[in-house]
C-alpha cells in the first residue's frame, strides 16, 4: 500500500457517511486503503460497516478518546504514508494522495505535511476553495491540525505515537514534538486543503469552547511536563496568562479554570511515567519556526 487515509469517529454517523462517500470516489484502492476506528459510539454508526465494506473498520466498545484511538489505529496501517482526517473533514483536491506523496518525495527530510485547513458549512467544495488562500505557500512549522494532515509511516513509528495520557485537544503537538526530535521536520502546504465542516456558531452555542478551553489547559501541563527539561516556568505563564484572558472575564472559565487544578494535580503520578524531556535545542528550534494559523 502506498497511503492509508486514518479516522476516528465518536456519535457523528452522518459526518463519517458524508465524508468516506467522498473518499470512495477518488481513491484508488488497488494501491491505497482507508481505515476506521469507532471510539464508542452509541449511535448507530456501526451500521456502516456492512454498507461500506472496503474500509477497514476497528472499534471499542468503550470510549478511550480521540487520541487512544489514534494511538490504535495508526499501527494498522499499511501505508508508506499515514493521512490523518477528522470524521467531519474531506480533501478538496480529488489528487490529494498523489499531492501528498510528491512532497514527501521532494522533501525527503520531512516527516510530517500539514494540510490547509478551510473551516466552514459550504454548499460545494467551489465554495470551500473560494476560501483558500491565495498564493500557494510552504514553510518548515512547528505543529500540525489533526482533521488534515500526513505523516511518514517511519516517522511515525519513530516515536511513542499518538499519546494514551491526554483525550483530546493538545495531542497532535505531541506527536510532532517527538517527529522532530527524531530529526524530521513539519511542513505546512497550502496546495492540499481540507474542508473541515464545522459550524462554528453552533459549536459555541453547544459549550464547545468551554470544553476545549478545560482540556487545553490541561494538556497542555502534561505536554510541558513530559516533553520539558525544565517545566516549572511555562507552567506557571501558562496557568497566569489564561487565568487573566480568560478566567477574569468569562465565569465558566473561572469554574473550569479552578476545577481543572485538582484534576491535573491527581493525574500527575500517571503522566510523569511518560515523561521524556527533549533538548533545549529543540525547543528552541520550536520556538523559531512559524506557528501554524488555528
Amino acid at each position: 500500500m502506498k497511503a492509508s487515509v486514518l479516522i476516528v469517529s465518536k456519535n457523528r454517523k452522518t459526518e463519517l457517511e458524508f465524508t468516506l462517500t467522498i473518499l470512495k470516489k477518488i481513491i484508488d484502492f488497488s494501491i491505497h486503503e482507508v481505515l476506521v476506528f469507532l471510539d464508542g459510539c452509541t449511535d448507530d454508526s456501526f451500521v456502516l460497516k456492512d454498507k461500506m465494506n472496503w474500509v477497514r473498520w476497528y472499534s471499542s466498545e468503550k470510549n478511550i478518546g480521540a487520541s487512544a484511538a489514534r494511538h490504535r489505529l495508526y499501527p494498522k496501517a499499511q501505508g508508506q504514508f499515514l493521512i490523518g482526517l477528522d470524521d467531519d473533514a474531506h480533501p478538496l483536491n480529488t489528487d490529494f494522495i498523489d499531492k501528498t506523496i510528491t512532497l514527501f518525495n521532494k522533501y525527503s527530510d520531512v516527516g510530517i505535511i500539514a494540510f490547509q485547513e478551510i473551516k466552514g458549512i459550504y454548499t460545494s467544495n467551489v465554495d470551500a476553495l473560494s476560501q483558500s488562500e491565495s498564493p500557494e505557500v510552504e514553510y518548515y512549522t512547528n505543529d500540525f491540525i489533526g482533521c488534515g494532515f500526513a505523516i511518514r509511516k517511519k516517522a511515525y513509528e519513530a516515536t511513542n505515537g499518538f499519546p494514551v495520557w491526554i483525550d483530546i485537544y493538545g495531542e497532535e503537538s505531541c506527536v510532532a514534538i517527538e517527529v522532530m526530535a527524531n530529526g524530521f521536520d513539519i511542513l505546512y502546504s497550502n496546495t492540499i486543503k481540507v474542508n473541515h465542516r464545522v459550524d462554528k456558531e453552533a459549536r459555541k452555542n453547544a459549550g464547545q469552547n468551554y470544553f476545549r478551553f478545560g482540556n487545553q489547559l490541561k494538556n497542555t501541563t502534561y505536554y510541558f511536563l513530559v516533553y520539558y527539561p525544565f517545566p516549572l516556568g511555562r507552567i506557571m505563564k501558562l496557568y497566569w496568562h489564561n487565568f487573566r484572558k480568560y478566567a477574569l472575564t468569562d465565569i465558566q472559565c473561572f469554574k473550569i479554570y479552578f476545577k481543572t487544578i485538582p484534576e491535573v494535580t491527581l493525574y500527575l503520578p500517571r503522566v510523569l511515567k511518560y515523561r521524556n524531556p527533549v533538548e533545549q535545542s529543540l525547543i528552541k528550534k520550536i520556538r523559531n519556526l512559524k506557528s501554524l494559523k488555528f
